[in-house]
């Protein structure tokens, strides 16, 4: 049974969450801020943090980027009443992994919390299907062969998060270290490469540029 940590200050909506939660088939552990967070993060160990943004101490931006600095493999959903474009932004740039506006249905809640699980269990495995695409990590290659290594790790690190948006800024920091000089436009680059070497037509995804954020790969129905 897999286990959610729900951080927010606001009683009745852990209430409500922990609610959904458990008759979704999950353990749940609580945090009223994120300094508790981070320490029955330590404690209790889940496998997903559900967190607020407003919350005092340490807010959910704060919080999310200690979680994608010392815990890098931890799912992270971000629940809150902002819903706008900046404020979304702001949470991809900090890490999160997916972002759930209150008011909420409870079966968009669970959804999002199984498929957050399933991206999290692909990432950790060393080869990745995505439509008609093999990429094994183990060899470096893609259906058997060999491309250029940025491009291959930028398709992986794509590839392993079905759905999910990455800012340009996290994919630069990723693929190319805290210490790349160059711009952005190496990003865009390369981008268009894998786009050319893998047209969605015959390979089942696509890569797309989501506007003010950065890239996220689709698989195709």
């Amino acid at each position: 049974m897999a286990k959610i940590m729900i951080a927010d200050d606001d009683p009745n909506i852990r209430e409500l969450v922990r609610v959904l939660l458990k008759n979704g088939g999950f353990d749940v552990c609580e945090a009223i801020d994120g300094r508790e967070a981070l320490i029955k993060i330590t404690e209790e160990a889940p496998d997903l943090a559900i967190i607020d943004i407003m919350m005092p101490n340490m807010n959910g931006y704060e919080l999310c980027r200690h979680l994608r600095k010392y815990y890098e493999n931890l799912p992270v959903l971000m629940l809150t009443a902002k819903g706008e474009l900046a404020a979304k932004a702001a949470g991809f740039e900090a890490g999160t992994d997916d972002y759930l506006t209150k008011p909420f249905e409870g079966d968009e809640l669970l959804m999002r919390v199984r498929a957050l699980l399933r991206r999290y269990k692909i990432e950790s495995s060393q080869a990745v299907q995505v439509g008609n695409v093999v990429i094994d990590k183990n060899s470096y290659t893609v259906n058997g062969e060999i491309i250029p290594k940025k491009e291959f790790e930028l398709l992986f690190k794509l590839a392993g998060f079905p759905g999910k948006t990455f800012s340009r800024d996290s994919l630069l920091e990723d693929i190319w270290g805290y210490d790349f000089d160059g711009n952005e436009r190496t990003l865009d680059v390369h981008i268009g490469r894998i786009r050319e070497r893998f047209p969605f037509d015959s390979c089942g995804f696509k890569i797309t540029t989501v506007r003010g954020l950065g890239y996220r790969l689709e698989v195709l129905p």
